[in-house]
């Protein structure tokens, strides 16, 4: 399967994930996680294959987070409304996430893409 980025052009984690990616000659479809954040579904099998905990994939230190006050109404909330949360909005998502629809990363670290993604 072909692997999917799903990032936010602003985002400077975001940039250097993305030509980490292309520096590695890999070939991915480019989304724009505000404009199309990745749906319930797709959070679901993500989240599933990534291994973390659906916490992980919050944008902990982004505005919306903090707007919304998720530090203390995320532990009152089942994962399933968590993942219908992040549904609506891509703001709330850590970034970068990449997957080929087995392997997932959420965020950046050269070492994890290198382990995860390098050839």
């Amino acid at each position: 399967m072909a692997m999917t980025y799903y990032g936010y052009p602003k985002c400077g984690t975001c940039r250097k994930a993305k030509k980490w990616l292309e520096n590695a000659g890999l070939e991915f479809e480019d989304i724009n996680i505000a404009e199309n954040p990745p749906t319930k579904e797709q959070l679901k099998e993500m989240i599933a294959n990534s291994g973390l905990d659906i916490k992980k994939f919050f944008n902990v230190s982004g505005m919306k987070y903090r707007d919304l006050n998720l530090k203390d109404k995320l532990p009152e909330m089942t994962d399933d409304e968590k993942m219908s949360l992040l549904a609506t909005d891509g703001m709330l998502m850590k970034r970068p996430i990449v997957t080929d629809g087995s392997k997932v990363t959420v965020g950046f670290k050269e070492d994890e893409y290198q382990e995860v993604w390098g050839a």
